[in-house]
């Protein structure tokens, strides 16, 4: 069967999931963080992707990006595959695959659900009962989002710049997002649609993405796209 086509589409982001091979780990020591972290850096610059979220858990990694070129987010996920496989293999003394098969990835309507798929990334050590509070998990980027940590990684999206006139105004708005629980509702929209390389957004942005990629965005039959969408969404991007 052949595989099905990724998404391209420069200037929207993309919820990124890769499992280890077998849910096996993928990160065994502080260093392997650490070095994941810096082939996604050096990968992003290269294949001009901005990198918003992130959570590395040890069998399996979550990215929020925003690919600027068509392709650019194939590439830097190849990129960083090849090199971070390469280091594990030889500091670990093993052979063979680290990944499960391909990425997932889903489209992201940015108005609705950017910040939301954030939060749900950030939150990733709170669900698995590894933290109690994001800020205690040393592998993510809630403590530059949340409480500044400067990082080379991490390029804030527009609509987190839209939190606050100043830096501790966003700081503080972004903050109080995760002082009330997510929806099982939500969580299960965003779980679908990255497990099964769907989109998440409205009826609008899944039609508009539809038309410009000739590609199914949601389950069911693929028919032609609802038209009672407000049309002044077509002009997203």
């Amino acid at each position: 069967m052949p595989r099905k086509p990724r998404f391209n589409l420069p200037g929207i982001p993309q919820h990124i999931i890769q499992r280890g091979n077998n849910r096996e780990p993928c990160f065994l020591t502080t260093q392997d963080y650490l070095h994941y972290i810096d082939d996604v850096n050096e990968s992003a610059s290269k294949f001009d992707c901005r990198v918003h979220a992130y959570v590395l858990m040890s069998n399996h990694v979550h990215l929020l990006v925003t690919p600027m070129t068509e392709n650019g987010l194939s590439r830097m996920m190849q990129a960083i595959g090849r090199r971070y496989v390469y280091y594990f293999n030889k500091t670990h003394n093993r052979s063979g695959t680290l990944w499960e098969g391909r990425y997932k990835s889903s489209l992201i309507d940015s108005d609705q659900y950017l910040l939301a798929c954030m939060r749900y990334i950030e939150l990733n050590p709170v669900r698995a009962n590894i933290v109690k509070h994001p800020e205690q998990y040393p592998w993510s980027s809630y403590v530059v989002n949340a409480q500044g940590v400067i990082s080379d990684l991490i390029e804030p999206h527009p609509l987190y710049l839209e939190l606050g006139r100043s830096i501790e105004s966003r700081l503080n708005t972004y903050r109080e997002l995760f002082l009330l629980p997510m929806k099982d509702d939500l969580l299960k929209d965003i779980r679908d649609s990255v497990n099964q390389d769907l989109v998440l957004g409205r009826t609008a942005f899944k039609n508009k993405v539809e038309l410009e990629t000739k590609r199914k965005t949601r389950k069911g039959s693929p028919g032609r796209p609802r038209i009672e969408e407000d049309h002044a969404l077509y002009h997203m991007w």
